[in-house]
């Protein structure tokens, strides 16, 4: 599988770390019960489609990384830089 970086160009999936759900939000620390918090840590869906998802570009600028894929056919719709280095649109500024 290939993944775009924004900041990199075209590179082997082997450089990067996946890091999970993507559309998964972390409860706020102050106000979370231990059920929600646990829910947050262990329960996930396994989609058959479309998903987003989170990586980090490990071996290579250590950006992170929203990717659009479909799980099915590891097809990428879209890679967006995420954080601090990330311009409004979400695309990477180079």
């Amino acid at each position: 599988m290939i993944i775009d970086c924004p900041w990199c160009g075209k590179r082997d999936v082997r450089e990067f770390t996946y890091q999970g759900d993507g559309n998964i939000k972390r409860p706020a620390i102050s106000d979370v019960n231990v059920d929600e918090f646990n829910a947050y840590v262990y329960d996930r869906e396994n989609p058959a489609g479309d998903h987003l998802e989170l990586w980090q570009h490990s071996g290579g600028c250590r950006s992170h990384l929203l990717v659009s894929r479909n799980t099915l056919t590891h097809q990428i719709a879209s890679c967006e830089t995420v954080g601090p280095w990330a311009d409004k649109s979400g695309r990477a500024g180079k």
